[in-house]
């Protein structure tokens, strides 16, 4: 499955390397789509590629470390 998302992270999280962890903590394929950085925000646009349990689990894993996440549109593409 893939998911396609939009994580915002604060001023406590916008320095961690959390897309890395997310990659070596779970087995997805992560591309950024697009991103906007700055020192107190960031705004990541993100596809999650992976077993649907597993995609699931890494978007509660990135809620746990402080990131806000939110589906984009017609967030699932099959394939």
């Amino acid at each position: 499955m893939k998911l396609r998302i939009y994580l915002t992270f604060d001023e406590a999280t916008v320095r961690e390397p959390i897309i890395w962890k997310l990659a070596k903590e779970f087995d997805v394929i992560t591309n950024i789509r697009t991103a906007e950085v700055k020192d107190h925000m960031g705004l990541v646009g993100l596809e999650l590629e992976g077993e649907s349990d597993v995609v699931e689990a890494s978007v509660k894993w990135l809620e746990s470390q402080g990131v806000h996440v939110e589906p984009i549109e017609q967030n699932v593409i099959e394939g």
